[in-house]
């Protein structure tokens, strides 16, 4: 048994020594030298090996941010009502005093984050004993129901504190990603302190013999409680309503008496802030230090016969830009699933929000740029009719996923479906197929780059041939298509049964049922194709495409995992490896061409024993 356990694992290891491997709920690592390797393996398999849990495929968890990242400033206006000892002498509006305040913060976290702020006002309310900041004569007061003498009282002043800020709705719901629809609607609180200055009494020591207390500076605690309405997924503005507390010590008033424990100015305002770029956070993404992964698989079964260790491949190919962080799997309870998308998605799945609108725009020639769309939610490719007769799919058959923008097209296709798609608009830009909100304002080398013209069938059973005789494959590898994988995974009947082979489909679901599956691991691929020429524009571009790289293999292994189909294995065997160099070069000025789509893509390999 050891030295079975044994050779799976140098098979495992030496198999993957050019990448480093990110496991999605635990990451198990292990940092060796190559010529220690086989050591390592031998004292993992002499004693128990408990490995360190790091959460990685967390919605909460994001790359905290550089210094200048994620500042805000802000503005606003309100009224304030000041409560001291003797504020119910009078009228309550007596005791309301407009305020201002202007200020800066910066988030650290999307949770967490200070600021500070300059506020000018000032405070009105009442006194029964005379001071500077009464107004009138002393010697003729007002008198109250039972004959006490008192005095309206106001004081001018400004401060400045330092604060905490949590932000509620993204540390229980966690912060919603670039451009996303959610989060629209966020609750903040604030919790700081502050140093107030009285400006426009001269305070002395003494007046007239009599000694008054309070001093013309002083601490105080400030609290707030925000409201914050944005508008635009960029959420570069928001619109702000605050409740807002001012705590002093009961002296604020320069009433000897501690008739409260704390004087207070209690008020609403509202307000502006503007939130300065960069703003957001990127998810974990690795970086390039190679390690190597060491995990040790569950015993193996005693059988009659010895079983053998294999494996099979297959790809799954995305549209350029697009890698599905936005949606499911990756995003929980999303309207579209990425790979119900790329098997049976109809062009960008976004449609018009108004029939009505679009109707009489064709009708008029009017742009439809305007007007509002939003997500048609996806549903499994084992529907039985394509009623619309259009393309579905990316990839499945050679018919290209872009459909065209004329006024028959449109409603030939709403006549059917009831509806009007639509294209992603981005300033000058039209998207004619599916992209991630993160990519959506690069500008490409062509006009022709922002629709599909071609398709050379690479997620289909049909094009096996083409990816073969194209891609990186050892020889003798078992290759599947994404079609035949989904069909397995999903359902074989209906519209994926005409892009998927029925025996390469029964051959995966024995595997499946009847297999022991070990392993399962996603690389992403993405190509070097991109038009940035701003500031350090070859590390934006790698970036840019080490992440939809990083996101195509976690949509696909994601979406394995959480399919029901691989039995008991445990989440830590579904893996990310990220590869040294996860970008394809290709020199040609079309995201159209076979290179480039192929060069788009996450390739998923199954280890298992049968």
């Amino acid at each position: 048994m050891k030295k079975t356990i044994f050779t799976f694992l140098c098979m495992l290891v030496t198999g993957n020594m050019y990448a480093q491997i990110e496991n999605l709920d635990e990451i198990q690592w292990r940092r060796v030298e190559r010529d220690s390797l086989l050591m390592k393996i031998d004292s993992l398999l002499a004693k128990d090996y408990v490995p360190k849990l790091q959460p990685t495929d967390d919605q909460y968890r994001v790359v905290t941010n550089r210094f200048w990242d994620n500042w805000w400033v802000y503005g606003d206006i309100g009224v304030h009502t000041f409560r001291g000892d003797w504020s119910g002498n009078g009228k309550f509006k007596e005791t309301l005093s407009p305020d201002f305040t202007v200020g800066i913060g910066k988030w650290f976290t999307p949770g967490f984050g200070i600021k500070g702020q300059f506020g000018m006002g000032n405070s009105r309310g009442f006194t029964e004993i005379w001071t500077p900041y009464a107004v009138g004569i002393e010697n003729t007061p007002m008198v109250k129901a039972d004959g006490t003498p008192y005095w309206k009282l106001k004081t001018k002043w400004w401060d400045i504190n330092a604060n905490v800020v949590f932000n509620i709705s993204r540390i229980l719901y966690a912060w919603e990603g670039y451009d996303s629809n959610e989060r629209f609607n966020q609750l903040l609180l604030s919790l700081g302190i502050g140093g107030v200055h009285h400006y426009d009494k001269e305070l002395k020591n003494k007046k007239w013999g009599k000694p008054y207390y309070g001093p013309k500076n002083e601490w105080y605690g400030n609290v707030e409680l925000q409201y914050s309405r944005f508008f635009t997924k960029a959420k570069a503005w928001s619109l702000d309503v605050k409740l807002r507390g001012r705590f002093y010590e009961t002296h604020y008033d320069l009433s000897p008496i501690a008739g409260h424990r704390w004087d207070y100015n209690l008020g609403v305002s509202i307000g502006a802030t503007y939130y300065i770029k960069q703003r957001g956070w990127e998810r974990c993404i690795p970086g390039d230090d190679i390690n190597y992964f060491i995990n040790v698989p569950a015993p193996v079964p005693v059988v009659q016969e010895c079983p053998e260790y294999r494996t099979f491949t297959f790809y799954v190919f995305y549209p350029n830009n697009y890698s599905g962080r936005n949606d499911a799997p990756v995003v929980a309870d999303a309207d579209v699933h990425s790979m119900d998308y790329l098997a049976g998605g109809i062009f960008t799945q976004k449609k018009f929000k108004s029939n009505s609108a679009v109707a009489s725009r064709l009708k008029s020639g009017v742009s439809l740029r305007s007007l509002k769309i939003e997500n048609v939610p996806t549903e499994k490719a084992t529907f039985t009719e394509n009623p619309t007769g259009v393309a579905r799919g990316y990839e499945m058959s050679s018919r290209p996923l872009s459909l065209e923008m004329d006024a028959d097209d449109m409603q030939a296709f709403e006549d059917v479906a009831g509806y009007y798609y639509a294209p992603i608009y981005e300033a000058d830009k039209t998207w004619c197929y599916r992209i991630d909100n993160e990519t959506r304002t690069q500008t490409l080398l062509s006009r022709d780059n922002y629709k599909e013209t071609t398709s050379y069938g690479l997620n289909a059973h049909a094009g096996l041939s083409t990816v073969r005789e194209n891609m990186p494959l050892e020889e003798g590898t078992v290759l599947y298509s994404f079609a035949d994988v989904y069909a397995a995974l999903v359902g074989d009947e209906g519209y994926i049964s005409q892009f998927s082979d029925r025996q390469a489909v029964d051959t995966i679901r024995d595997i499946l049922e009847n297999g022991q599956i070990i392993h399962v691991q996603a690389e992403g691929l993405a190509t070097s194709q991109d038009n940035y020429t701003g500031e350090n524009a070859e590390a934006v571009g790698q970036d840019r495409n080490r992440a939809l790289s990083h996101y195509r293999a976690f949509s696909a292994i994601k979406w394995l995992r959480e399919s029901g189909k691989f039995g008991e294995l445990n989440h830590g065997d579904f893996s990310i490896n990220v590869l040294s160099e996860p970008i394809g070069r290709v020199d040609d000025k079309s995201t159209r061409g076979l290179k480039a789509k192929l060069n788009r893509c996450a390739r998923i390999t199954i280890k298992y024993i049968k």
